[in-house]
């Protein structure tokens, strides 16, 4: 009988094989329809449970389940291994290969679901089982320590996005009281079909945040406009916004959290070394995971910078040498030639040169982020078809667009042009190292502001100036200042000429003839 119970079946002898069509289905009245995205792996997983199945395999195009999105984070790998819940959460917060339903029938089975790659079918890809600890199992050991004491063993799994979200919020309504707000706020967006991703809320002003689809935040603001008209007329609320900017939201994900202190702070320091800006913070009361919202440029800096932070990838810092056929430049892109293994073993970081220049050419990447090798004769990229006139502006703007979180723009020129960009970069926080003097010596409303956007930025600037055997001025100088000691004279040589004077004299050769 076709209508036959599927846990009739005896498989062994009926059907040992059995081809089904996923995807699509019947409702309730009949009616023909489907299951929508990964409708497939539902149906999937559905007969898995129904047959009592002992695997589950989803063929995708990718190695399994990867860290980040690998189009946005480069160095994204696949998992060995989720729980069910890490795989949802990961799911919910924008992993294309799953879909947070298709977890769900293979749960109470302990089903076993692989995701492995159609085009590399020896790879063994993602495999997804088990249940993460609940809270109370957690806790039971009720000891806290920090995630960095365990050497080797990262607290969270991946790292993922939810592109083109809006933020609805409601300001001061401290009037009505904090509990029928929030009452009545959520049920306006359930009245009106609305997919709340996240909430915030401010208990001191009575003032909620929700994350919603882009694609709903006017339907949602004419909702919540509509069921707080009365108070909105009265002033009992201050005002209901709706962001008109592309935000995006960026979650860290992982059983390991729980427990583990330190991990929110690794997160956050991140996203302000790369300069990202976070408008709301939410973490999940599974303490599975950590999710804020960033503007939709900034999406890519911030799971880059992420993923670096939790140690998942090697730091790869983007370089822009200026200066790179001269003394300097050229001693140090040989310098990075020859330590490139050093830094990656020793350190785990990674070097990227995206530009160089001369005083009247510059070679960039083909593209955004693109490294260019620093192996081939630098004189020889600078005169090449590729190579182009020297173009501050053009430079900076791809500096601008790089997603790495971690750029350093290394001046090697004594150019004083180049030194009047120095806070632009900055103020987009790009880290400078300048051996070259310009900048600090220059006019002091230069220095001034440079050291403002250095400050409100979190951007470095590394510069110094030596005497004798090269002995470091300024760094000694900042540490004496720093431990407390106070500079009541300097004293010294600062003529270039008696410089020379006294670097010729010798035993054999007296002051009037070096002079």
């Amino acid at each position: 009988d076709a209508d036959a119970n599927a846990n009739d079946a005896d498989a062994d002898h009926t059907a040992p094989i059995v081809i089904a069509t996923g995807f699509v289905a019947t409702s309730s009245e009949g009616v023909p329809t489907t299951l929508k995205r990964s409708g497939s792996d539902y149906s999937a997983t559905i007969f898995a449970k129904v047959t009592h199945a002992s695997r589950v395999t989803m063929w995708k195009n990718t190695d399994g389940v990867y860290t980040a999105d690998p189009r946005r984070v480069p160095e994204a790998f696949s998992i060995s291994s989720l729980k069910y819940d890490e795989a949802m959460e990961l799911a919910y917060f924008g992993a294309q290969v799953l879909h947070p339903l298709a977890m769900v029938p293979c749960i109470d089975s302990n089903i076993p679901v692989y995701v492995r790659n159609i085009f590399n079918p020896a790879f063994e890809g993602t495999v997804i089982q088990g249940r993460c600890a609940s809270l109370s199992e957690v806790n039971k050991d009720g000891k806290v320590v920090n995630w960095r004491s365990k050497r080797g063993v990262i607290p969270i799994k991946g790292i993922t996005s939810v592109d083109r979200v809006s933020l609805l919020t409601l300001e001061g309504a401290s009037v009505i009281g904090g509990a029928e707000v929030a009452e009545r706020f959520m049920g306006s967006m359930a009245d009106a079909g609305i997919n709340v991703l996240m909430v915030t809320q401010a208990s001191s002003e009575s003032s909620i945040t929700v994350v919603v689809p882009e694609d709903q935040g006017k339907k949602a603001l004419g909702a919540l406009r509509s069921t707080f008209e009365l108070e909105l007329s009265r002033s009992n609320v201050n005002a209901i916004s709706l962001t008109d900017t592309p935000m995006s939201i960026v979650a860290i994900v992982g059983e390991g959290m729980a427990m583990n202190s330190g991990v929110s702070a690794s997160f956050m320091s991140s996203l302000a070394k790369a300069n990202v800006n976070i408008r709301v913070i939410a973490q999940g009361s599974s303490e599975r995971q950590v999710a804020v919202v960033v503007a939709g440029e900034d999406t890519s800096r911030a799971l880059r910078a992420a993923h670096m932070a939790f140690t998942l990838s090697q730091t790869t810092c983007s370089v822009v040498i200026l200066g790179g056929t001269g003394k300097l430049g050229s001693a140090l892109i040989r310098q990075l030639n020859a330590q490139k293994e050093s830094l990656k073993k020793n350190l785990n970081l990674g070097v990227c040169v995206s530009a160089i220049a001369s005083r009247k050419k510059m070679i960039m990447g083909e593209s955004s982020g693109l490294c260019l090798s620093t192996s081939a004769d630098v004189d020889e990229m600078l005169t090449g078809e590729k190579a182009k006139d020297l173009d501050m502006e053009a430079l900076t703007a791809m500096l601008e667009a790089d997603v790495n979180p971690h750029r350093v723009v290394v001046d090697c020129t004594n150019d004083d042009g180049i030194a009047g960009f120095y806070e632009r970069w900055m103020s987009s926080g790009i880290n400078v190292i300048s051996p070259g003097r310009r900048a600090g010596a220059g006019p002091l409303s230069r220095y001034d502001a440079i050291r403002e956007a250095q400050r409100a930025n979190s951007a470095e600037w590394q510069y110094e100036s030596s005497v004798g055997a090269a002995l470091p001025i300024l760094t000694t100088l900042r540490d004496l200042l720093q431990t407390g000691d106070e500079v009541q004279r300097l004293r010294g040589c600062v003529s270039g000429t008696m410089a020379y004077v006294f670097r010729t004299m010798d035993e054999n050769t007296p002051f009037s003839e070096a002079v």
